[in-house]
Protein backbone atom coordinates (compact mmCIF):
# COMPACT_ATOMS: atom_id res chain seq x y z
CA UNK A 1 0.00 0.00 0.00
CA UNK A 2 1.22 3.39 -0.63
CA UNK A 3 -0.28 7.12 -0.12
CA UNK A 4 -1.76 6.65 -4.24
CA UNK A 5 -3.95 4.15 -3.19
CA UNK A 6 -6.48 6.80 -1.64
CA UNK A 7 -9.43 8.97 -2.59
CA UNK A 8 -9.90 11.92 -1.43
CA UNK A 9 -12.12 15.01 -2.27
CA UNK A 10 -10.99 18.52 -4.05
CA UNK A 11 -11.58 21.69 -2.25
CA UNK A 12 -14.21 22.43 -4.37
CA UNK A 13 -15.84 18.82 -4.09
CA UNK A 14 -14.94 16.88 -6.66
CA UNK A 15 -13.12 13.37 -5.96
CA UNK A 16 -10.08 12.51 -6.77
CA UNK A 17 -7.39 9.71 -6.32
CA UNK A 18 -3.83 10.32 -5.13
CA UNK A 19 -2.74 8.03 -8.28
CA UNK A 20 -2.57 11.31 -10.10
CA UNK A 21 0.56 12.39 -8.09
CA UNK A 22 1.97 9.35 -8.78
CA UNK A 23 6.22 10.01 -9.61
CA UNK A 24 6.49 13.47 -7.43
CA UNK A 25 7.21 14.20 -4.40
CA UNK A 26 4.44 15.09 -1.72
CA UNK A 27 4.42 17.06 1.51
CA UNK A 28 1.04 16.47 2.74
CA UNK A 29 0.18 19.10 5.79
CA UNK A 30 -2.93 19.19 7.98
CA UNK A 31 -3.39 23.04 7.61
CA UNK A 32 -5.92 25.50 9.32
CA UNK A 33 -6.65 29.40 8.78
CA UNK A 34 -7.35 30.64 12.43
CA UNK A 35 -3.73 29.30 14.20
CA UNK A 36 -0.83 30.68 15.28
CA UNK A 37 1.17 28.65 12.54
CA UNK A 38 -1.07 29.52 9.74
CA UNK A 39 1.50 32.09 8.38
CA UNK A 40 3.51 28.56 7.37
CA UNK A 41 0.89 28.79 4.37
CA UNK A 42 3.52 31.66 2.70
CA UNK A 43 6.45 29.19 3.28
CA UNK A 44 4.66 26.05 1.98
CA UNK A 45 4.03 27.90 -1.08
CA UNK A 46 7.14 29.10 -1.55
CA UNK A 47 8.55 26.05 -1.44
CA UNK A 48 6.08 24.55 -3.74
CA UNK A 49 6.68 27.73 -6.44
CA UNK A 50 10.97 27.38 -6.21
CA UNK A 51 10.30 23.28 -6.39
CA UNK A 52 7.23 22.47 -8.22
CA UNK A 53 8.51 22.03 -11.84
CA UNK A 54 11.40 19.74 -10.21
CA UNK A 55 8.89 17.54 -8.72
CA UNK A 56 7.09 18.27 -5.91
CA UNK A 57 3.57 18.52 -4.74
CA UNK A 58 2.61 20.12 -1.51
CA UNK A 59 -1.32 18.65 -0.56
CA UNK A 60 -3.12 20.93 1.85
CA UNK A 61 -5.74 19.10 4.34
CA UNK A 62 -8.06 21.56 6.30
CA UNK A 63 -8.29 20.22 9.30
CA UNK A 64 -10.63 21.62 12.34
CA UNK A 65 -9.81 19.52 15.28
CA UNK A 66 -7.35 21.61 16.87
CA UNK A 67 -9.06 24.51 19.08
CA UNK A 68 -11.70 25.18 16.13
CA UNK A 69 -9.44 26.53 14.23
CA UNK A 70 -10.62 25.86 10.79
CA UNK A 71 -14.48 26.72 11.06
CA UNK A 72 -15.09 27.92 7.85
CA UNK A 73 -16.57 25.27 4.85
CA UNK A 74 -14.15 24.85 1.89
CA UNK A 75 -15.34 27.79 0.27
CA UNK A 76 -14.35 29.71 2.62
CA UNK A 77 -11.15 28.55 3.39
CA UNK A 78 -10.11 28.99 -0.63
CA UNK A 79 -10.97 32.15 -0.47
CA UNK A 80 -8.64 32.74 2.49
CA UNK A 81 -5.73 30.83 1.15
CA UNK A 82 -6.21 32.68 -1.97
CA UNK A 83 -6.20 36.10 -0.82
CA UNK A 84 -4.35 35.78 2.11
CA UNK A 85 -1.41 33.53 0.64
CA UNK A 86 -1.97 33.62 -2.96
CA UNK A 87 -1.89 29.34 -2.28
CA UNK A 88 -1.40 27.46 -5.73
CA UNK A 89 -1.15 24.06 -4.35
CA UNK A 90 -3.25 21.86 -4.57
CA UNK A 91 -5.92 21.66 -1.19
CA UNK A 92 -8.65 19.28 -0.15
CA UNK A 93 -12.06 19.33 1.20
CA UNK A 94 -11.47 19.52 5.64
CA UNK A 95 -11.35 16.02 7.13
CA UNK A 96 -10.62 14.69 10.66
CA UNK A 97 -6.57 13.48 10.76
CA UNK A 98 -7.50 11.98 14.62
CA UNK A 99 -10.36 9.56 16.26
CA UNK A 100 -12.53 6.99 14.59
CA UNK A 101 -13.64 9.54 11.83
CA UNK A 102 -10.11 10.03 10.65
CA UNK A 103 -9.63 10.17 7.15
CA UNK A 104 -7.81 7.22 5.40
CA UNK A 105 -5.49 8.75 3.95
CA UNK A 106 -4.30 10.16 7.49
CA UNK A 107 -4.95 6.70 9.46
CA UNK A 108 -2.07 5.52 7.07
CA UNK A 109 0.61 8.30 7.14
CA UNK A 110 0.02 8.13 10.87
CA UNK A 111 0.58 4.25 10.95
CA UNK A 112 3.68 4.50 8.72
CA UNK A 113 5.57 7.04 10.68
CA UNK A 114 4.58 7.55 14.25
CA UNK A 115 5.32 11.20 16.26
CA UNK A 116 7.45 11.22 19.37
CA UNK A 117 7.58 8.71 21.47
CA UNK A 118 5.69 6.34 18.68
CA UNK A 119 2.37 8.05 19.26
CA UNK A 120 0.36 8.16 16.41
CA UNK A 121 -2.37 10.99 16.78
CA UNK A 122 -1.75 13.96 15.07
CA UNK A 123 -0.59 16.64 17.85
CA UNK A 124 -1.96 20.05 16.13
CA UNK A 125 -2.02 22.01 12.65
CA UNK A 126 0.99 21.99 9.91
CA UNK A 127 2.20 18.53 10.97
CA UNK A 128 3.91 17.16 7.80
CA UNK A 129 4.48 14.23 5.79
CA UNK A 130 7.35 13.77 3.16
CA UNK A 131 6.50 11.13 0.20
CA UNK A 132 8.70 9.83 -1.68
CA UNK A 133 8.32 9.32 -6.07
CA UNK A 134 7.17 5.71 -5.24
CA UNK A 135 4.44 6.31 -2.90
CA UNK A 136 6.37 5.45 0.52
CA UNK A 137 6.19 7.64 3.43
CA UNK A 138 9.48 8.68 4.22
CA UNK A 139 9.61 11.00 7.25
CA UNK A 140 6.93 12.88 9.70
CA UNK A 141 7.70 16.56 10.81
CA UNK A 142 6.41 18.60 13.80
CA UNK A 143 4.03 21.12 13.48
CA UNK A 144 6.64 23.95 14.59
CA UNK A 145 8.85 22.46 11.37
CA UNK A 146 9.30 25.20 8.97
CA UNK A 147 8.56 24.54 5.37
CA UNK A 148 11.87 26.02 5.04
CA UNK A 149 13.60 23.34 7.56
CA UNK A 150 12.51 20.68 5.19
CA UNK A 151 13.85 21.97 2.09
CA UNK A 152 17.29 20.04 3.28
CA UNK A 153 15.39 16.77 3.11
CA UNK A 154 13.34 16.97 0.08
CA UNK A 155 15.48 18.42 -2.44
CA UNK A 156 17.86 15.35 -3.15
CA UNK A 157 14.51 13.52 -3.93
CA UNK A 158 13.51 16.09 -6.53
CA UNK A 159 14.36 15.46 -10.37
Amino acid sequence: MTVYDFDVKTIDGQPQTLDAYRGRVLLIVNVASKCGLTPQYAGLEALYRKHKDEGLTILGFPCDQFGHQEPGDEAEIQEFCSRTYDVTFPMFSKIDVNGEDAHPLYKYLKSEKKGVLGSESIKWNFTKFLVGKDGAVIDRYAPTDTPESLEKDLTPLLD
